[in-house]
C-alpha cells in the first residue's frame, strides 16, 4: 500500500491518492472526516484552522461504503483559496501584471532557503506553499483509510501529548487503550491525559502567544491488537519499526523518535532493558514488562505499540529571527506567515495516522490482500496459530 499526496497550502485543494486496499472493506465518508476534524483542534492553533473546514470528496476507489480494490482518490477543498487566486492561480500572469505576495526573505528553520537552493526558485513562495503543514491534511485523510482497516482487524490506535514545553504529564500505566482514546478525545485542547498537566500546557501556549513565541513538545502513539510477528527481520526496509521511525521523522517539525524507554536505555544495563518472555496456556508467549515500545529485531512482539515523536517549536513565529534577503543580501528579520504558536496536539493526530498506514501497509505485505474478507480471515488464522506455537 502506498499513497501519494498533491497540493499547496493556498492553492485549491489537497489531493490524496492511496493504492492497495484490498475490495470489500468497509468505509465511509465519516471515518476520514472524523480524522480530519480532530487534526483541526488543539490549543494554539491559528486563524488559518477558523477559516477551514476540512470535508472530504471521495471521487474514486469506493462504492456503496465498501472500497473496490482500486486506487481511492481524495479531495479536501481549501477554503481559503478565494482569498488567494490572483496569488496562487494556475494560469500565467499577463504582461501588466506582477507576481503578488513574493517571498524573498527566508524564514530560519524552514524549508524556504535550502528550497529554492535547490529548485532555483527567486519566490520562495514556491518552496512554503508545499513545504507547509497544511500538507498534513492530506496524509491525514491517507492515515484514515489505514485506521479504518485496522479498526476491521481488531487493531487499536490512539494520538496523544505527553509534553509541551517541559510540562511532563505523569503516567498512568492502569489506563486502558480504550480510557486513553475517550479522554484525549473529551480533552481537544491539548490531547493530554493529565488533566492537571493539561491545563499547565495551554498556559504555555498562551504565554509563547502573548510572547510572539513558539513551543513544542512531545507526542505518543500507542496501538494494541497487534499479533507478534508483523514486520520483518529479513532486510533493513522491512523492519517495522524503522519504517515507523521514518513515517514519523517525516512529519513537519519532527526531530527525533524512540520506542517504548527510547533513549532511556542507553542509561540502563541489559537487565533493565529487555522483555523477558513469559508463557501461558491462556495467553501463549508473553511479557510481564514492555521497555522495547513492543518491538524486537524490526517485528512485533503482541505487545502495545508504543512510539514517542519530538515536534520542535513552529519556526514561523511573530517576533521574527533574522534572515538574509536573497535579492539584495540584506539582513532582514525574517517573513512572517500566519501560524501557530503550538501545533503539538494536532501533531499527536498526525503522527497517529502515520503509524497508522505504516501498520496496515505492514500487514497487506505479510497476508493476502486482495479481498477484506480473505485478509481478516487470515489475521485471526495466524492469531490462533501464535497462541498455540
Amino acid at each position: 500500500m502506498r499513497y501519494l499526496t498533491a497540493g499547496e497550502s493556498h492553492g485549491k485543494q489537497q489531493t490524496t491518492i492511496v493504492e492497495g486496499l484490498p475490495a470489500g472493506m468497509p468505509i465511509t465518508k465519516d471515518d476520514i472526516n472524523d480524522s480530519l476534524l480532530r487534526r483541526q483542534k488543539g490549543h494554539g492553533r491559528g486563524k488559518r484552522m477558523q477559516i477551514e473546514k476540512d470535508l472530504v470528496d471521495i471521487v474514486g476507489g469506493i462504492r456503496h461504503g465498501y472500497t473496490l480494490g482500486s486506487p481511492i482518490a481524495l479531495v479536501v477543498h481549501n477554503d481559503d483559496f478565494k482569498h488567494w487566486i490572483d496569488v496562487m492561480g494556475e494560469d500565467p500572469l499577463s504582461e501588466d501584471q506582477d507576481i503578488r505576495r513574493v517571498v524573498t526573505r527566508p524564514r530560519p528553520g524552514h524549508a524556504d532557503l535550502n528550497g529554492a537552493l535547490k529548485y532555483g526558485h527567486r519566490d520562495m513562495r514556491n518552496i512554503l506553499e508545499r513545504s507547509s503543514a497544511r500538507e498534513t491534511t492530506a496524509r491525514v485523510a491517507a492515515g484514515a483509510v489505514a485506521k479504518t482497516l485496522l479498526k476491521n482487524l481488531d487493531i487499536k490506535i490512539v494520538g496523544y501529548v505527553n509534553e509541551i514545553a517541559g510540562i511532563k504529564a505523569e503516567e498512568n500505566l492502569e489506563l486502558s487503550i480504550e480510557d486513553k482514546i475517550r479522554i484525549s478525545e473529551e480533552s481537544p485542547p491539548v490531547r493530554c491525559l493529565n488533566e492537571e498537566a493539561g491545563k499547565q500546557m495551554m498556559d504555555a501556549i498562551d504565554k509563547a502567544k502573548k510572547d510572539g513565541d513558539s513551543i513544542g513538545g512531545i507526542c505518543e502513539v500507542t496501538i494494541e491488537g497487534l499479533p507478534a510477528g508483523i514486520g520483518s527481520f529479513v532486510h533493513y526496509d522491512r523492519k517495522l519499526d524503522g519504517r515507523i521511525a521514518g513515517a514519523v521523522q517525516s512529519i513537519n517539525a519532527f526531530k527525533g523518535v524512540e520506542f517504548g524507554i527510547g533513549f532511556e536505555a542507553a542509561r540502563k544495563n541489559g537487565s533493565q532493558v529487555h522483555d523477558e518472555i513469559l508463557w501461558s496456556e491462556e495467553r501463549g508467549y508473553y511479557r510481564r514488562t514492555n521497555r522495547l515500545g513492543g518491538f524486537e529485531g524490526g517485528m512485533t512482539t503482541g505487545m502495545p505499540v508504543i512510539v514517542k515523536g519530538v515536534m520542535k517549536p513552529i519556526p514561523t513565529l511573530y517576533k521574527p529571527l533574522q534572515s538574509v534577503d536573497i535579492e539584495s543580501k540584506e539582513p532582514f528579520n525574517a517573513s512572517i506567515e500566519r501560524s501557530d504558536s503550538c501545533a503539538v496536539p494536532a501533531a499527536a493526530v498526525v503522527m497517529e495516522h502515520v503509524v497508522a498506514f505504516e501498520i496496515a501497509t505492514a500487514i497487506l505485505e505479510q497476508f493476502p490482500n486482495d479481498q477484506f474478507s480473505k485478509l481478516k480471515n487470515a489475521m485471526d488464522q495466524y492469531r490462533e496459530e501464535i497462541r498455540c506455537f
